[in-house]
């Protein structure tokens, strides 16, 4: 009796040993994606920065254009070139925050494809 009495004992603790190790596995898996992800975000923050620096350049140098252009221009016609140079950049800035807005307003975001799958997985395991 006492080999039938250690088989299911062995047994058990096998599997008590099988569920440590996936849970060590589990965790060791969800600790590198933590990783992955911080590094992914270090990435993300230094180009966001870069790109602001981008834009305060870019804007910089329409200044110092747009300022050329009103040393240029005579005198008399110094205040048309300004409403004119002051409309485009509005224009351009209407344009671009409406684009921006038709972005984010768009279906979808974060693990979007993704969800749809596992939607997909989902309802084909139903009609089963």
């Amino acid at each position: 009796m006492s080999d039938q009495e250690a088989a299911p004992a062995g047994l058990l603790a096998a599997l008590q040993r099988l569920g440590t190790h996936g849970l060590e596995l589990l965790q060791l898996r969800l600790s590198l994606l933590g990783t992955e992800l911080e590094a992914e975000k270090l990435r993300l923050t230094q180009a966001l920065l870069r790109m602001l620096v981008v834009v305060l350049m870019l804007g910089v140098c329409l200044v110092m254009i747009s300022v050329t252009v009103l040393l240029l221009c005579p005198e008399a016609w110094r205040w048309l070139a300004a409403l004119l140079l002051a409309a485009g950049f509005g224009l351009g800035a209407w344009l671009l925050w409406r684009q921006v807005q038709a972005e984010l307003s768009a279906p979808g975001g974060l693990f979007a494809t993704s969800l749809a799958e596992l939607q997909r997985d989902r309802d084909a395991m139903e009609q089963r």
